[in-house]
This record gives structure tokens, C-alpha cells and sequence, in this order.
């Protein structure tokens, strides 16, 4: 099943805004960075530099991470997360990316 636009940030700009102005949560294998929005809806992108291996590899991780979200989303607040792989993301597999979108919304209600 594909994650629908609506719950994916999809411009270059919506990804700087949350890098700049989002907390960042450290989560092992995944940087996660959060900010709030006002959709009422949670949203992700998912960001693996070309370093952590090919293009298979690259896009794996990127359908864990959506996976992983998809089955968090319910339970999320209202905020763009964006997932930034680290060199342990491909090795973690599904595991790590949940560990990850855990960590997030767990550190949420931080202040």
C-alpha cells in the first residue's frame, strides 16, 4: 500500500523547514527531526544520503521507514518528521526504523 501524498513532505522546502527549525531526537540508526504543523495529520520524509549504499539499498531503507510510519501514524501527533539514515539504517532493517519513529513520538512531549 503506498503512503499518500498528503502524509509524505514532497518539496525541498518543507524538508529545510523542519531541518532548521525542528528537534532533533537521536534514535540509533536514524536522525529524526521534528516540527510541528498545523494539518492536524502527521507527515514524513525520509532522507538517505548516497553513502549508505546503492540505489536498492537507498531505497529499502526508505520503505522501511514509510512502513514503520504507517504503522505509527495513528498514535503521532501533528507534525512533519523527517528521517535522516545513518551508515547502521540498512543492517537494522524494520526494527530500527520503528526504534526511530518510537523515539519520536516519545520525545514529542519533551519539552
Amino acid at each position: 500500500m503506498r503512503l499518500g501524498k498528503a502524509a509524505r513532505l514532497t518539496r525541498r522546502g518543507e524538508f529545510l523547514a523542519v531541518q532548521e527549525r525542528g528537534r532533533k531526537l537521536h534514535s540509533g540508526a536514524y536522525l529524526a527531526l521534528a516540527l510541528p504543523n498545523e494539518l492536524g495529520r502527521p507527515r514524513i520524509g525520509v532522507t538517505v544520503p548516497k553513502r549508505i549504499g546503492t540505489a536498492v539499498v537507498r531505497n529499502r531503507v526508505k520503505r522501511w521507514a514509510r512502513e514503520a510510519f504507517r504503522a505509527e501514524a495513528g498514535l503521532l501527533p501533528s507534525f512533519d518528521l523527517v528521517l535522516v539514515a545513518r551508515a547502521a539504517a540498512p543492517a537494522g532493517g524494520l526494527a530500527a526504523a520503528a526504534k526511530a519513529i518510537a523515539a519520536a513520538r516519545a520525545g514529542w512531549g519533551r519539552p
